[in-house]
């Protein structure tokens, strides 16, 4: 399927967005360690929800994940310390996405588990055991922050609880901290005990109502398009967001604000403006936000501002090696940006020629999408750079945000599905 997206000619409008996807499957999963009977509100519909929601649900033997990364790392503890014997299985993406930092820290912990196929990869064969014994467990804080979240998560159920010691520099800690801050909602003792170590005491969970705050991942396409936005009375309002947020995304709004979009704060709902502000450069380390590092890439080529981004080495894997893919894709649109050790990415502000950067040539071209909701999302604005832009295969977008493409309409845009 490909789509032509056609830009309105300005940017105003109110906007619901998405429930947290990070917040729903952390609380997902606690709730259904604390035994399913609290009630978790505004769940997000996305599909990595979903796919938590449907084998919670149902508990099948065989538990396929699709293509959810934080469902699949998640998951795969919460059947480590449940009853029976589960096979945890996924896209042919997801078997090629390494999960075994996460299943050596579970067998530390007394839990049985066997590769499938190929070691380090899913699907996994996983004995359940509810007694398991805990204790002390060293992990690289460079890893993905979700390997981190899913042990902490069953720490409490642990007849020992768990101490979780991490060396080297920490990645994505306000993810790490978004879990402590639900567990606690959901009556867990636990806390830094210093920079490096986490204690989890062996205090069961309490059922509760829990609520899901909105997206601040989702918001940053919309800040985005404030940011390209021709007129300089572009305005969007985005209710649901919490000024004192769970999501290290919210720390977007700060960056958006060198380029030209500033926040208002009313109640918990945000508006979107242009402030008149334009950085010469633009350097930030992603470290602790990196699901953003899509969406600041293309926008700083679109408004010809030269970068070096940092911190983005959970880049490449993603849904998809997102360096590579960002490379490729802004490539056809004439913009050569370049990577340096596997977790940076430099553009020199040079723009693309003409010939590279006709869009409206007979020979369309087309951005591909990589199964990567982000990179949908991410280069869509670039029709109010460019007039229009094709995306290849834009039902991506149902892994975060399945109303994507209806709120773009919603405010003007015209979505067009094309002949392949």
């Amino acid at each position: 399927m490909k789509i032509k997206v056609t830009a309105p000619r300005d940017i105003r409008g109110k906007v619901v967005l998405p429930a947290s996807k990070s917040i729903s499957n952390r609380a997902l999963t606690i709730s259904a360690l604390a035994g399913g009977d609290g009630l978790v509100e505004n769940v997000s519909d996305c599909d990595d929800t979903r796919v938590m929601q449907a084998w919670l649900r149902e508990r099948p033997e065989v538990v396929d994940i699709g293509a959810a990364g934080t469902a699949m790392r998640f998951s795969s503890a919460l059947l480590a310390v449940s009853e029976g014997v589960h096979v945890i299985t996924g896209s042919e993406r997801m078997k090629h996405r390494p999960i075994g930092v996460l299943v050596d820290a579970l067998r530390q912990l007394g839990s049985q588990i066997e590769y499938v196929e190929q070691d380090g990869f899913p699907p996994l064969r996983i004995v359940g055991n509810p007694h398991l014994r805990g204790g002390k467990v060293e992990l690289s804080g460079s890893v993905s922050s979700q390997y981190i979240s899913a042990l902490l998560m069953i720490g409490p159920m642990l007849k020992n609880g768990l101490i979780l010691n991490l060396i080297d520099n920490i990645v994505s800690r306000p993810y790490i901290d978004m879990t402590l801050a639900v567990m606690r909602s959901y009556g867990a003792k636990v806390g830094w005990k210093d920079e490096q170590t986490i204690v989890v005491e062996p205090v069961p969970y309490q059922s509760c109502q829990y609520q899901v705050e909105n997206d601040w991942s989702a918001a940053s396409y919309w800040y985005e398009m404030v940011a390209l936005a021709p007129h300089a009375d572009a305005e969007i309002v985005l209710p649901g967001l919490f000024a004192e947020s769970l999501q290290g995304d919210s720390r977007g709004a700060d960056v958006f604000e060198r380029l030209g979009v500033s926040t208002e704060h009313r109640g918990n709902e945000v508006v979107l403006r242009k402030n008149g502000k334009k950085v010469e450069r633009l350097d930030v380390d992603f470290v602790e936000m990196p699901d953003l590092a899509q969406t600041f890439v293309v926008t700083c080529c679109m408004m010809g501002v030269p970068f070096h981004f940092t911190g983005l080495q959970s880049l490449k894997i993603k849904e998809t090696d997102r360096i590579e893919a960002l490379k490729k894709e802004l490539k056809k649109l004439g913009y050569e940006i370049v990577d340096r050790n596997d977790s940076e990415l430099l553009w020199d502000g040079r723009q693309p020629s003409a010939v590279s950067h006709q869009l409206n040539s007979s020979d369309e071209i087309a951005i591909d999408t990589y199964e990567d909701h982000r990179m949908a999302m991410a280069f869509a604005p670039v029709a109010l750079k460019n007039g229009h832009v094709c995306i290849n295969e834009p039902q991506v977008v149902s892994k975060s945000y399945p109303n994507y493409w209806e709120d773009l309409k919603a405010v003007g845009y015209r979505i067009e599905e094309l002949k392949d």
